[in-house]
């Protein structure tokens, strides 16, 4: 039986007005016009750049992109797909969705399609990423680009202020150096962690320290662990870190944001996603050159970085699956990668999800700083033990059932609310461990346990 994702879609609605479009629409004789649906990071800005490429070499198909923040993507494509309606062809979905969606027939199997080209050299993607984009061994998505988390430090700010980060900093250190580096008076927070709700905004972070700090969502009886023990520490630390050395507004921070304040000398430190070295470092950063690169801030566990990628997959119900499917292929493939390098700079490649990134020449030459301290981390990540404690299921910074997408929104909204003082950290936990509670019951009333 499939599932579907029940409490989302009863609130669900289609967001355009976050959208932004790139190409050519209408269909013109001969020609397959394609809709691709993306989130608004600068690696997908970046393709739709190349676009002109892709269509010369195709010119049978046209693309038409649209671009929406992480949240919108994710409530219009999840409608799409559980209605079957078709609107998009390529979407990009992380690796929480592409296991259940794969299960749900929702995604097109792109195991033969990829694996029968030799140039797209199927072996080459890294295990774990690879893994993440697939469900019982088949790939049912392709990885654009891929993650871990580690933590980032003005290098020149430190040495003028005489603080020195540990190689292997723990959460405790992380904090005191933050209160030491925060400057807000001179327009600088010591350290800029997401507060936005969203599951994969504020969640992805908050959801590796409480791995690392003994805590869990779940534990082996599906019984909500959310208000006690690590859960709940990680949870304090993180508002009393936020409050005490973190970006003013914290509720409207998620990734994107304190990408441009940490880009523009707005913090001293900032913990998430490896994919962002490569802006930091590119050529127009005002930071290039000044960033320091640590591993994940851990507390109990040895290391804490989370795994995450982004890939595109073809919509089952689409009517265009030949051509979306080409698009992906090019999308993801070696080629592309040397593309971007020749085109948009080496820094601009999108990173973690192929071996033979790390060994490129002229991608070592610009990664030094971070290439090989992201290779090993995504390496490192165990998805089925990330924690303390043993787990019902696979996944870092996430659930990997249905309900954890409106578990975790509903769960971090709680949380901004005491970013912003309008709860208790206490009164927070408590109202996300009654989600946690319904979420678990109706995961436990459709697997019939």
């Amino acid at each position: 039986m499939k599932k579907v994702f029940p409490v989302l879609l009863a609130g669900a609605v289609l967001t355009t007005s976050g959208c932004a479009g790139f190409g050519r629409l209408g269909e013109q004789a001969g020609v397959t016009t394609i809709t691709v649906a993306t989130v608004n990071n600068s690696q997908m800005q970046d393709m739709s750049e190349l676009i002109d490429d892709f269509e010369a070499a195709h010119p049978d198909i046209r693309v038409n992109m649209l671009f929406m923040e992480e949240n919108d993507l994710r409530a219009a494509i999840t409608k799409d797909v559980a209605t079957g309606g078709g609107q998009y062809d390529v979407m990009t979905v992380g690796s929480y969705e592409v296991p259940i969606w794969g299960q749900n027939g929702w995604l097109r199997d792109l195991t033969d399609d990829l694996g029968s080209d030799p140039d797209y050299d199927l072996d080459d993607l890294i295990g774990p990423i690879r893994e993440a984009a697939s469900y019982e061994d088949r790939l049912y998505a392709a990885p654009f680009y891929g993650e871990s988390s580690f933590l980032m430090y003005r290098k020149d700010i430190f040495e003028e202020l005489g603080l020195q980060i540990p190689d292997n900093p723990t959460w405790d250190e992380v904090a005191q150096l933050a209160e030491q580096a925060n400057a807000p008076e001179e327009g600088r927070a010591g350290i800029c962690m997401r507060g936005k709700p969203g599951w994969g905004e504020t969640g992805a972070v908050l959801g590796s320290m409480v791995n690392t700090f003994g805590g869990q969502w779940y534990d082996m009886e599906w019984n909500a662990t959310v208000n006690t023990g690590g859960f709940a520490e990680a949870t304090n630390f993180y508002v009393d870190l936020v409050r005490n050395a973190g970006e003013a507004d914290p509720v409207s921070y998620g990734f994107t944001e304190c990408l441009n304040l940490f880009g523009q000398g707005g913090a001293a430190m900032w913990y998430d996603a490896t994919s962002a070295a490569g802006q930091l470092e590119s050529d127009d950063s005002p930071v290039q050159g000044e960033v320091g690169y640590v591993p994940a801030p851990v507390v109990e566990t040895e290391q804490a970085g989370w795994l995450w990628s982004w890939n595109l997959g073809v919509n089952a119900a689409s009517t265009k699956q030949e051509a979306a499917t080409e698009f992906v292929k090019w999308a993801t493939s070696p080629e592309y990668l040397q593309l971007v390098g020749e085109e948009q700079g080496w820094s601009n490649l999108p990173p973690g999800t192929r071996e033979s990134t790390y060994e490129l020449p002229e991608y070592q030459e610009v990664s030094s700083a971070y290439g090989p301290l992201t290779e090993q981390v995504i390496s490192e990540v165990d998805p089925a033990h990330p924690g303390v404690l043993p787990q019902p299921w696979v996944g870092v910074q996430y659930v990997s059932i249905p309900e954890f997408q409106d578990v975790g929104n509903q769960a971090t909204q709680a949380f901004a609310d005491a970013f912003a003082g309008r709860k208790t950290t206490a009164e927070a936990l408590d109202e996300a461990q009654r989600i946690a509670e319904r979420g678990a019951a109706q995961q436990r009333q459709e697997t019939g346990q």
